[in-house]
């Protein structure tokens, strides 16, 4: 189960992008019938997330509370991977520096956030080429999709 809430100040966003990108992130991992919750926020509340459970005083992209990782998570459920909590905002604010759609941005931190919920990081420098790799190689596969979306959408039968 994939569960997508919107509590932004942008309440009109495609959360079909979301859905999208969790759903090809657990595919291209042969993973199926995984609960996997996203919440889209704003900078307040992911600041307030990130203060409490990482320390940081400040809003940040994205932020995944895998159900794997801790002391007891052998007595969990493994059906259910975890939370990602994406700022909106700072989506924007990132697409303006990296000159791509809002959109684009928000599907790439949906697949960052659900890589760690799979256990995936970047500390290292090796773990950072394992994880980027395969994260851009999902991207690249729902932006081909996105494409001929776009193009079966023109092509009026």
């Amino acid at each position: 189960m994939i569960d997508i809430t919107n509590i932004s100040k942008r309440r009109s966003f495609d959360v079909d992008i979301v859905f999208s990108a969790v759903l090809a992130t657990l595919t291209a991992h042969n993973i199926a019938n995984k609960e996997v919750s996203v919440l889209l926020t704003d900078d307040t509340r992911i600041t307030e997330l990130n203060r409490d459970y990482r320390g940081c005083d400040s809003p940040t992209d994205v932020l995944a509370f895998s159900q794997l990782d801790g002391e007891n998570s052998d007595a969990l459920n493994s059906d259910i991977l975890g939370d990602v909590v994406i700022s909106l905002e700072t989506a924007e604010r990132q697409t303006r520096e990296s000159n791509h759609s809002l959109e684009n941005e928000v599907m790439l931190l949906t697949v960052h956030g659900v890589l760690h919920l799979l256990g995936y990081d970047h500390q290292t420098e090796n773990d950072a080429i394992k994880m980027f790799d395969k994260q851009n190689s999902i991207l690249n596969e729902l932006l081909a999709k996105k494409h001929l979306a776009v193009q079966c959408k023109e092509i009026k039968v």
